[in-house]
């Protein structure tokens, strides 16, 4: 485990020091890459252009680089043939950056098989609502039916790369008409991927494949070389 000078220890962040994440860090077999920090935004800014997101339940923060890395190009998302009737049907309305906070609350609260309580606390849902009200690199994707929202996901944009953070469904099938919109939105925006982070069954029938950290991480960089948007997708 290569992280740090500190006899083997995992690596201690400095939110002051320049940089926040050396590039010289190197994860473990879990992925995990540092520990400690805070979740501001100048940290988190550069923990994604790095590949390294924050995944913990409790203090101290645990910061994470995963290999292999699940990545889902937007213009090759599955469509199973029971997704697309749900989608021709018209079931569901979907909009983008509507209901924000209850999206991040519905991803921390909603139970998912096999998981026992989330990552997303207080900290962590502040965090990511300031970037979202204050810098709009934070977006999500609300489905409802009836006019309730029932599904929805969110996650940090960075040039040309989405970075997945959750997703709940409170209606079978509604996180995934969440992801074929997020998809069609970023095809019409040029987008490269969307980073995964971890590999889930969900994940790979959606079309997400695997790549190595390092080819991970030179797709990364290609997909930085554009600017960031700052505006709502509400506004388009």
């Amino acid at each position: 485990m290569r992280l740090s000078e500190r006899n083997g220890l995992p690596y201690i962040i400095d939110p002051d020091s320049e940089p926040v994440f050396p590039d010289s860090l190197q994860p473990d077999e879990n992925g995990l890459i540092a520990i400690g920090g805070q979740l501001s935004e100048r940290v988190l800014v550069e923990a994604y252009s790095k590949g390294i997101f924050p995944w913990f339940n409790g203090p101290p923060i645990m910061w994470f680089s995963t290999d292999p890395r699940p990545v889902l190009y937007p213009n090759r998302v599955t469509v199973s043939k029971r997704l697309g009737r749900i989608l021709r049907q018209g079931r569901f309305e979907v909009r983008f950056d509507r209901d924000f906070e209850k999206v991040v609350f519905l991803c921390a609260t909603v139970p998912r098989p096999k998981q026992e309580g989330s990552w997303i606390d207080r900290s962590f849902f502040e965090a990511y609502t300031r970037l979202h009200y204050e810098r709009y690199i934070t977006h999500c994707v609300s489905v409802y039916r009836e006019g309730r929202l029932c599904g929805g996901l969110y996650g940090v944009t960075l040039g040309r790369v989405f970075f997945g953070e959750s997703m709940f469904s409170l209606q079978v099938n509604a996180s995934k008409v969440a992801l074929v919109h997020l998809c069609r939105l970023l095809r019409r925006r040029d987008f490269l991927m969307i980073d995964c982070q971890q590999v889930t069954p969900h994940i790979l029938s959606m079309g997400a494949i695997e790549l190595s950290r390092s080819e991970y991480l030179k797709l990364l960089q290609e997909g930085l070389q554009a600017p960031d948007h700052h505006y709502p997708w509400s506004e388009e």
